[in-house]
């Protein structure tokens, strides 16, 4: 039986999301990855409250630069809002991606800006 890139991707997803949740002290940082763009936001999952978001379509981000570039800006504007909010550690969540290319260089953006996790 075979499936689907993003049918296996879901079923990877969702083994991952058995294994960790985020709380209000704790969040989790769950990604979507498209072709053009990725989108970034942290949830507190006991509430089932999205508390903020970060795209690479938002104004902040300029278009050009390689795709992995703006991922890294993503992870760094998420990391900046996450300070706001007075949040310091976080739940990674890759959604079933592979820890590789825009995810690993939004994950490294986030680290810089100052997200733990």
């Amino acid at each position: 039986m075979s499936f689907t890139k993003e049918k296996r991707r879901q079923r990877i997803h969702w083994r991952i999301r058995k294994k960790i949740q985020g709380t209000a002290e704790r969040p989790r940082m769950s990604i979507y990855r498209s072709n053009r763009d990725i989108y970034c936001q942290v949830i507190d999952d006991v509430k089932g409250h999205t508390l903020f978001s970060a795209s690479s379509r938002e104004s902040v981000i300029a278009r050009d630069g390689t795709p992995i570039e703006r991922a890294k800006k993503v992870g760094q504007l998420i990391a900046e809002r996450a300070r706001e909010h007075n949040i310091e550690n976080v739940v990674f969540d890759r959604s079933g991606y592979l820890y590789h290319g825009r995810v690993k260089a939004l994950a490294d953006g986030a680290r810089e800006g100052g997200l733990k996790f």
